[in-house]
Order: C-alpha cells, then sequence, then structure tokens
C-alpha cells in the first residue's frame, strides 16, 4: 500500500459498521480502508461477493480482499485511523488481544453510542483510562444518522466531536459526502453521552407505544425528555456550552424516538407489549444500546443526585421487572 495514502481501519461489522465502510468508499479522499469482520463466514462472503451477508446486504463494499482480517489488532496496528463500530457490549471482547502500544500516536474515532457495561463508562473514558489515548486523539460520531438510509443515499447529517479542530476535521473530511453532510463540534462528552441518553428516550418511546399511548403522549415525552437530558448532561460537563436542540442533540433524540428503524424503539415497543427483556433479546438480530445504557446512567443519576423520571422508569421495568403499565402511570404524573 502507499505510504502516503492515510489508512482508515473499520473495527465492527454490524450495520453501522456497514454503512461507514460505505460512506468512506464513497467519499472523494484517496484513502485505504481495512475492515475487521466478526464472523468467519461473513468475512469469507465479503471476499468472494463484496457485500455483507449479515447486515445491509445490499452495500457493495469498497474494501479490497487483503484489506479485510479476522482479528482487531492486525486492523488497529496498520491504521492510522482506527473507527471503533462494535455494540459497546462487545467492545472488550473485539479488542481483548489490542495492547495500549496499539493505538500509538493514532486517532480513534467511536462510532458507538453506548456505555461499556460494568465500567459504566463512555467509550472516550474506556479509550483513555484502558488505552491511554489522548483525549484530543479521540473523535465521537453523533447522528442523527441511520445506517439503513445511508445505505439508501439519503442525505443525512453527522455530527463530529473533539477536542482538537483540526483532529475533527481531517476525519470529517474523509467522510462527508454527496449524502452525507458533517457539523464540528467541541462536546465531546455532550455529544456522546448524549447519544447514549437518546437510546433510554426511544426505548421509554417503544414502551409508551407498546402499551397503546399515542403520539400525543409521546410527544409530551420526547419534550420532557430533552429537558431531562439537559440536565443530565450539565452534571456531567457543566463547562461546555451546548445547544440541546441542535442534531447531535434533539435531532438524533427525534430519530431515534421516532423512526421505523430505531432498534431501541423496538425494543420498547415489544416491552411494552408485554415481551420478558429476554425474550425481546431473542427475537432481535441487533442489540439496543438502551437496554445497558439504563443501567449506567442510574449509576450516574443516583452519582450527582438527579431527578431524571424517565430514566428511571425505564431503569425499574427493565431491572427490577416493575410493570410496564404501572410505571408509565407514575411518570404520567411527572411529565409536563
Amino acid at each position: 500500500m502507499d505510504e502516503s495514502v492515510q489508512k482508515i481501519g473499520i473495527v465492527g461489522s454490524g450495520s453501522w459498521a456497514t454503512a461507514m465502510i460505505k460512506m468512506l468508499g464513497d467519499n472523494a479522499e484517496e484513502k485505504d480502508i481495512l475492515w475487521w469482520v466478526r464472523k468467519e463466514e461473513d468475512l469469507a462472503y465479503i471476499r468472494s461477493y463484496g457485500h455483507n451477508p449479515s447486515y445491509l446486504s445490499a452495500v457493495k463494499v469498497s474494501v479490497k480482499p487483503d484489506n479485510l482480517f479476522s482479528d482487531a489488532k492486525s486492523v488497529i496496528q496498520q491504521s492510522d485511523i482506527v473507527v471503533l463500530n462494535t455494540p459497546s457490549a462487545y467492545v472488550k471482547e473485539a479488542l481483548k488481544a489490542v495492547k495500549a502500544e496499539d493505538f500509538s500516536n493514532k486517532i480513534v474515532v467511536s462510532a458507538i453510542k453506548g456505555i461499556i457495561p460494568n465500567d459504566n463508562l463512555i467509550v472516550g473514558d474506556y479509550l483513555t483510562e484502558t488505552y491511554h489515548v489522548p483525549l484530543e486523539n479521540i473523535v465521537v460520531i453523533g447522528g442523527p444518522c441511520h445506517a439503513e438510509e445511508v445505505s439508501s443515499e439519503k442525505l443525512s447529517y453527522l455530527t463530529l466531536a473533539g477536542k482538537d479542530e483540526r483532529t475533527v476535521e481531517r476525519v470529517a473530511t474523509l467522510i462527508r459526502g454527496r449524502y452525507i453532510n458533517t457539523v464540528l463540534s467541541d462536546d465531546v462528552f455532550g455529544v456522546e453521552y448524549g447519544a447514549v441518553l437518546k437510546n433510554i428516550y426511544a426505548l421509554a418511546a417503544g414502551i409508551c407505544h407498546g402499551l397503546g399511548l399515542g403520539d400525543n403522549f409521546i410527544a409530551v415525552l420526547i419534550s420532557n425528555a430533552i429537558r431531562e437530558m439537559e440536565t443530565c448532561l450539565l452534571a456531567i460537563d457543566p463547562e461546555t456550552d451546548r445547544d440541546i436542540k441542535t442534531s447531535a442533540y434533539l435531532g438524533d433524540l427525534l430519530v431515534t424516538a421516532y423512526s421505523q428503524f430505531s432498534r431501541n424503539r423496538t425494543f420498547g415497543h415489544m416491552i411494552g407489549k408485554g415481551y420478558t427483556v429476554q425474550s425481546a433479546q431473542l427475537e432481535m438480530n441487533m442489540v439496543a444500546e438502551g437496554y445497558y445504557a439504563s443501567a449506567c446512567i442510574q449509576n450516574i443519576i443516583q452519582r450527582y443526585q438527579l431527578d431524571m423520571p424517565i430514566c428511571h422508569m425505564v431503569y425499574e421495568i427493565l431491572y427490577h421487572r416493575q410493570p410496564a403499565n404501572v410505571e408509565v402511570k407514575k411518570l404520567v404524573e411527572k411529565l409536563t
């Protein structure tokens, strides 16, 4: 490979990772794309046919066969920019063979909209604490942007957040294109925590819809949710000046709460219809990040003594097995 060409490594092989491969491939900048694919059978299929058989199978994958790998360490070591794009619950497994020196002097992009379970850390903090990646080398990608719409080239916006403006612009230059616009931000913590919280609120919207509550009520729920999100972000990071009405926060919340492609809304809808958590997880082929996020955010609520009744409702239903209709009825009295 030409050493002057930037090498972009994707760690993850689900729908969002596949959409990211498409965005990078359609972007005009010259680059080499390297891709870690978890399943050996998917890897072999992609090498032979140029499509991911498990996710977004219609998308043409523009990755050279020699740039497809079955271990994440090889991708990370050979890349200038590493994009982490697995569900948060699988990050540790994906990176189990990776050492801190493998990330040395690399830009690391988190396209993961979740918290590392048990550690209760957003991905940026996990990278800093576990792999000593400097905050200045981390870029966070926020929505609103569903993989399914990217696959059909629907006009979409991504927010890229980082502390080093040149680093953020370098990543944005490799992603933006005729159907992808980029917005730059310095609110690393707000964009990442906002992406975590919106999944919980989408789950809440799905629960309410599953219980038979209509659009009128869900609109009230979401208007309360964005205020609840602002309360949480202000407690976690009071120094950053952010506009909660912009697309990385309100926009991402709206699309996740209402879209037919939202796995968190779908998961919540199943819970509202009476599925157990376990049966809903078994029926879905994709991870609903809001499930894991709910327990992690509960710790933050307790740490900062925050009043966040929507997050509390979701937590009680998912982890304490409280009846959804009972918890929603309690919530109704607290919304304005």
